[in-house]
Formats: structure tokens, sequence, C-alpha cells
């Protein structure tokens, strides 16, 4: 993953410029290639689907939701997009992306919490084959969530830890009842790993963005860079001109 969303089939480069000269515009866009982008797209479209069958259309958790999950999306596309001409805003829009999606998951976990559902450990045997399977479409994520034999195997393997962890209790893992978790349990729970992972991402990329900022600069540093190199170049004369070029000008 390219942390800084400086590369891609959307990135494009202002004007060409010659070996070791200051580029005025730097690669910019790209975002489509970000894993931070993709899985906060499979975030929204997760969240849409989710709210559209179990939040009230009427309530305000509903547009909160889903605005929270579009926010992460387009956030991480328009910082990546800004990165031309301020990486300052490149940062904070960034910034805004992984504020909206901790949100978004927080809204998971208030649903779970007030309709008294589980809440998943991160080692929940389903949770542990969705980080393998690596969903990055909503058929892919879809596929999980209805896989009822997998579910099945996991609800058992749970209600053995849970024996394991009171050997007083006289019942044998075989016969404790297995419930398949609702649909609900399955999406909410697996959107939260999914969220989880797009605010890592963006951790990471927040991170590097703000390492090349502290070493590169901005837009405006690189306009002063470009003007001293054009003032430095040594001047040539011919019969129809005799004086430097002039300097770059703002």
């Amino acid at each position: 993953m390219d942390a800084t969303g400086q590369t891609g089939r959307t990135g494009q480069l202002a004007r060409p410029c010659r070996a070791g000269q200051t580029a005025v515009l730097v690669k910019h866009g790209g975002y489509r290639k970000l894993k931070s982008f993709r899985t906060a797209q499979l975030s929204f479209d997760i969240t849409v689907q989710f709210c559209s069958r179990f939040v009230d259309r009427r309530s305000r958790t509903h547009d909160q939701m889903v605005q929270a999950a579009r926010s992460g999306v387009q956030n991480i596309a328009e910082g990546s997009q800004a990165s031309a001409t301020s990486k300052r805003t490149e940062l904070k829009l960034t910034g805004v992306a992984r504020a909206s999606l901790e949100e978004l998951g927080l809204d998971f976990e208030d649903y779970l919490r007030q309709h008294g559902l589980a809440l998943w450990p991160r080692d929940h045997p389903a949770l542990v084959e969705l980080r393998r399977c690596r969903p990055e479409t909503l058929d892919e994520f879809r596929a999980w969530v209805n896989d009822e034999e997998l579910h099945r195997r996991a609800a058992i393997e749970m209600a053995q830890r849970a024996q394991s962890a009171s050997p007083s209790s006289p019942s044998s893992p075989s016969s404790l009842p297995i419930r398949i978790p609702p649909i609900d349990v399955r999406v909410a729970n697996g959107a939260l790993l999914i969220i989880g992972v797009a605010c890592y991402c963006l951790d990471k990329q927040l991170e590097s963005l703000g390492e090349a900022f502290a070493e590169e600069g901005g837009f405006t540093e690189r306009l002063d860079r470009l003007r001293r190199e054009r003032r430095s170049r040594p001047c040539t004369s011919s019969p129809r001109q005799t004086s430097c070029p002039t300097a770059l000008t703002a």
C-alpha cells in the first residue's frame, strides 16, 4: 500500500520537469489504489445496507451512520486530490476521514449494546475467518455473513470456550444450546472489523504524510525551491538575447 496516496491510476503530474528540477505540482490523486480508500468504501456499502434493513429511516441515527461512512470515503479522495497544492489540506482531510470512521464504529457498537446483542472479541472464530478472506466487495462480505455453516462452527467453538472457562458447570459442550447469531449481529461485528482495518490504514497513512510534510514541506516550499533553482541557472547570451530569463513569479 502506498501510504501517501501519491501514485495510482488517477495520479497525475501537471507538467514534466527536467532531471533534478523541482516540480511545481507533484503526483497526486491515486486514491483508488489506497487500501484505506477501498476498505472505507466497503464499510460505506455495508453501512448503507445495514441501516436500510435494521435502522429506522426516520431516525437521526440512520442519517448519521450513512453520512459518517460517506465522509470517510469522500475525505480520503478529496485529500489525495488536494495534495497537489496543499499537504496541509491532505493531512486535515485524511484526519477527518479517520475521525468519521471512528464515529461510525461507535455507532455499530451502540447498536449492539442498546439491543442487548453480543460484541464479538477480536479472536472470535468468525472474525478470524473474515480477516483471512479479506473481502473487497459487498458480495464477498455478504457471502461471509450468509455462510451458516461457518457461523454454526464458530458458535460451537465459542460455547466450548465458555465451558472451559467454567469447569464447574455440569453441562458438556455437546449438550449446550447452539444458536447461530442473527444477521444483524453478524453484519455489525463484521462491519466493525472492516472499519477497524480502514482506521489502521489511515493511522499509518497519517503518520507517513506527517513525516513527508516535515521533511519536504508543502506547495509553498516547492515554489520557493523552484524560484531559487531558476535564479541560480547560468546566463546564456545570444545575438537576440543578452539578459537572463526572469524568475518564476507566483
